[in-house]
Order: C-alpha cells, then structure tokens, then sequence
C-alpha cells in the first residue's frame, strides 16, 4: 500500500490531481473554523464545550458539517442542503416526466439536472439558514443552556440578513469546491467533503471515550470498530451478478455481439440514504415539539419516546423506518422494467429467461431477495450508536456506527478504486490487489 501511494505521487498528472483534492479539503476544514458575523464566537466556544450539551436532532446536520453547525461558521450548513437537493431532484424523476426525459438525455440532459440541483441547494439553503438563525436566538440550538440563548451581537434586521446571507453564500461556495475536486481532483468532490466532515469528528469522539469511559472501554470501542470496518467493507462489495448473454448479429459484412456480460446487483443498492431519512423523520416530531407548550401532554409523550435513543420505542421505530426507506429508495432508484427494455433493445437475455416481461419480473424478484438483507443490514448498522449509548453510555455520534461508517467506508472504497483505476492506465499496480 505504502509503495502504490509513493508510484502515484510519483506520476506527476495524478499527484497534481491528489494535492489538488488535498488542498480543497484544507480549505474546507478552515472554512468551518471561521465565525459568522454578528456571532459571540467566545461564547459559543464555552456552550460547545458545556457538559450539559445534548445535540439531539441536531447531531445529523452537525455530523455532515463536520462541527461547524454548532460553531455557527460560514460553513454551518455544511453539504446537507445540497444533499437533500439531490435526492429531491432524484425522487422527481418519478414524478416528473420532464427530469426522467433529461435523465435519459445522456450529458446534456444530466447538465441540466445538475443546474436545477445548484439552484433548489440555494433555496434550501435560504430555508435552512433561516430556521438556523431563528433556533439560534430562541435558545433551542444547544438545548436551553444557561447563557447559550444570547448568541448574536447584532439582532437588527440588517444583522440577520447579513447572518442569512453569510450561511447561503457559504453553502454555495462548498458546493463550488465540491465541484472542482470533481473536475480537476481525485474522486467525486461532494462524497470527499462528506467525508472529510464525517472523519473530522473521530478524533474528538474517541478522545471523548477515552476521557470518560477509561482506556478497558476505549480499546473495546477501538476492537469493535475495526471488526464493524471490515464487515462494512465485505457487505459493501458484496453483490449478485445476473449474467446476460447478447446475441450475434450482423452489421453489414460484420458481426456484432455475441458477448457475455452480467449485471450487478449490490447487496445494499440504497447506500446510506435510507439512514438519513430514517433519522430525518424521527427528528421531525422533537422539532415540532418545541415550538408548543412543553407541558402538554403530546409534547411529554414525544420527549419521552423520541428524544432519547436509549428507549426501546425509538430504537425498534428507528429500525423499522431505516428498512422501510431501503426498499423505498431502491424501488424508486431501480426499474427492472427499464433495464429489461434496454436488453431486449441491444439483443441482450438472462439465460433461460424470456426477454421482455419475464425478464423484468425476474429482476424484481431477485432484487426483492438480495434487498431483505441489504435492509437488515442498514438497519443493524444504523442502531450501533443507539446499542452503544444504552451499553457504555456514549453519546448518539458513537463513531463507529450509523452514517458515519457507511459514508466513511464507501466513499473511501470508491475513491481508492478511481486512483487505482488511473494507474492501472499508467501500467503500475494499483492499491487494490
């Protein structure tokens, strides 16, 4: 591994590509440091830093911020805005014939997809800003803190815009570095800044362990860790590969096809969306909670059952709806009724399957099998944090667990794999063996 990293920098084209990439990502990281206008940054440093901190529903947008949300720097908002955008724009393909035509355009049809993807990201991030600075001054942002309800210096009309404006123009400009480390770097620029804000956060939460559980604990923790790794890692590439066979056929004076090929169908086809919706909803009825009366009576029920992941009703509704939401995201991410039309298209057949309807059937059924455990999986993954709060009460960002794992561990895979993918071009090995 040490010698493939040292023959990759050594190629002059993808070490510029790598130092590039390395350097959007300090850029990036320094970018969440940096306070927003019309923010007390000493005072917020002292309610981060406060024992009594409990994120809560927060912990989903701070933990793709790497932090910075509770900073309340320019880069507050993080990716999340952009993220929510593109699976918006993702799930009106259904919806919307006009995106599902784009979708099938090919690169001008994506580019344009792309364009309306940049511009619902702003209005999010209008959306987000503004909840972000209202929660601020009403004090609900670290959970009522003594002296955390005083946060701007300046709550005049101008300051706020100026403090929404610094928020969206923030997220506009990671979108930007997500972008040029697409074209110009190494990997896909928004996973890698998704990343970098996921793996920011493991050092301050195993120091945090080691603080507060002890070193028995720490090492445990460490143990469990790795073996996590390695299962994600083995779920990850695991895959059913449907072969497909296309028939010869002549083009003129030449014959065409005759190839075998096969198609893979990956054990988790949604990746980690169904996590974040699932975690998405479950913020939902605490966010609502909090702008009634605290003593009513609905507002205690939800304080008792969804506040905390230590209770059994939110733990089995967590894992409940992260499986819903797997099968939900791959029905609407994968037509077998496309893919069969497609082969029938190129001459292309499963081997002892009729093309056309039975061929889609077929894929539905088979994705149905390899789905119910891809599901489970997902749903063990994401309660880890949960186990581990109720275990060795660690906080819900245990960072061995949920999405931060999964977004850890499959971006990293895909990333390794491009760069060994351009070596390969270059006649070296690759880090992959």
């Amino acid at each position: 591994m040490i010698g493939a990293i040292r023959r990759a920098f050594r190629t002059p084209d993808l070490r510029n590509k790598l130092l590039f990439t390395l350097g959007i990502l300090v850029i990036f990281r320094l970018g969440s440091f940096i306070p927003s206008p019309g923010i007390d940054y000493t005072q917020v440093q002292q309610c981060v830093a406060s024992p009594q901190l409990n994120e809560g529903g927060f912990a989903m947008i701070n933990l793709f911020s790497g932090g910075a949300l509770l900073q309340l720097s320019i880069f507050a908002l993080g990716i999340m805005p952009y993220i929510t955008a593109s699976i918006i724009v993702q799930l009106l393909r259904v919806v919307i014939p006009r995106f599902e035509s784009l979708h099938k355009e090919g690169a001008s049809g994506q580019a344009k997809l792309t364009q309306y993807t940049r511009y619902l990201t702003i209005g999010l991030a209008v959306l987000n800003a503004t909840t972000l600075v209202a929660t601020v001054r009403s004090g609900a942002l670290f959970g009522g803190i003594e002296g955390c309800n005083d946060l701007i210096t300046n709550d005049s009309w101008w300051g706020i815009s100026v403090l929404v404006v610094t928020l969206v123009a923030g997220t506009g400009l990671i979108m930007w570095l997500g972008e040029q480390i697409t074209e110009h770097g190494v990997g896909n620029g928004m996973s890698l800044l998704i990343f970098t804000s996921v793996a920011s956060a493991f050092p301050s939460s195993l120091g945090a362990i080691l603080r507060e559980q002890g070193v028995d604990i720490f090492l445990i923790v460490i143990a469990v860790g790795l073996v996590l790794v390695a299962l994600v890692v083995f779920v990850e590439q695991s895959q059913r590969r449907i072969p497909v066979q296309y028939a010869k056929r002549m083009v003129g004076r030449r014959m065409f096809g005759g190839t075998s090929t096969y198609i893979p169908i990956k054990v988790n086809m949604a990746g980690v969306i169904p996590v974040i919706f699932a975690s998405s909803v479950l913020y939902l009825p605490s966010l609502i909670s909090q702008f009634f009366d605290p003593e009513s009576k609905w507002v205690e029920w939800i304080n008792t059952y969804f506040t905390r992941g230590d209770h059994p009703v939110y733990i089995a509704t967590y894992a409940l709806l992260t499986i819903f939401f797997a099968y939900f995201y791959v029905a609407i991410t994968f037509n077998p009724e496309e893919v069969a039309d497609n082969m029938k298209k190129y001459g292309g057949f499963v081997p002892g399957i009729r093309a056309g309807r039975p061929t889609a059937d077929y894929l539905s059924f088979v994705l149905s099998r390899i789905n119910f455990p891809g599901s489970l999986y997902l749903a063990f993954i994401a309660l880890i944090p949960l186990i581990a709060l109720v275990l060795i009460n660690a906080n819900q960002n245990f960072p061995f667990g949920g999405t931060s794992l999964l977004i850890v561990v499959g971006v990293g895979l895909e990333t390794v794999k491009q760069i060994d993918a351009q070596m390969q071009q270059r006649h070296y090995e690759g880090l992959l063996r």
